[in-house]
């Protein structure tokens, strides 16, 4: 599956950026250093000219692919979401079995990242940290009605609406199957999270992964 997702270019919404970071060397590399310092800084702490001294370049040479750091933030999850769709794709096409498949689809959502290498300028795994601590502020914002209809996350909910679906296939009287789909897709990132800051509200440790967890709530479709 790597090797195939390795040969696809990840869709991301022309509206997000100004130019295509995946067109240049600089913009991949824009790209790679921020994902690496907004993992080691925090995305508060994170600028344009931080990410250019980083990069050894102008800020203004960053300006010329994203808006503001919002937009680049809204591009890496988007890139994020569009690659765990590829994968929830590949990964379930030839499972027959409904509770097999959401069972694998919801593996892939809630499982920890290891990084494939098969993307050069990201690195899936770091890529992983930032969506599970930072995912939220691309859209808490008071322009989320306006980004979502220019499409700014329609991947994300099309990650949502594949498990949507899935849940139906395994047991169509189920009456929540949106609520239910979101709260995997987002609870898992809030679990990770609270797994290693908040360790006394969670049963998630270094025994019991959030996967864990939502496979065991699986179940309750099945019965």
């Amino acid at each position: 599956m790597n090797n195939l997702l390795a040969s696809l270019k990840i869709q991301v919404n022309p509206k997000i950026y100004l130019k295509d970071p995946e067109t240049s060397q600089l913009g991949r590399k824009i790209i790679r250093e921020s994902i690496t310092l907004i993992d080691e800084i925090g995305f508060d702490s994170f600028t344009f000219k931080k990410l250019g001294e980083r990069i050894g370049s102008n800020e203004s040479s960053v300006y010329r692919y994203f808006e503001n750091k919002h937009k680049l933030l809204v591009y890496l999850s988007s890139w994020y979401w569009s690659w765990m769709e590829y994968r929830i794709v590949f990964a379930t096409n030839n499972i027959a079995d409904p509770l097999e498949k959401l069972r694998k689809a919801v593996s892939l959502v809630t499982e920890k990242i290891q990084n494939n290498e098969s993307t050069d300028f990201i690195n899936e795994s770091t890529l992983n940290r930032i969506i599970i601590v930072e995912f939220t502020k691309t859209f808490l914002t008071k322009e989320v009605d306006e980004e979502n209809k220019a499409g700014f996350f329609l991947i994300y909910k099309q990650v949502v609406n594949r498990i949507v679906a899935m849940i139906g296939e395994l047991n169509p009287q189920f009456p929540y199957p949106r609520s239910f789909a979101s709260s995997i897709v987002e609870g898992a990132l809030h679990q990770h999270f609270i797994k290693d800051h908040f360790k006394t509200i969670t049963d998630c440790n270094d025994q019991v992964s959030p996967t864990d967890f939502y496979m065991h709530l699986i179940t309750v479709l099945n019965k």
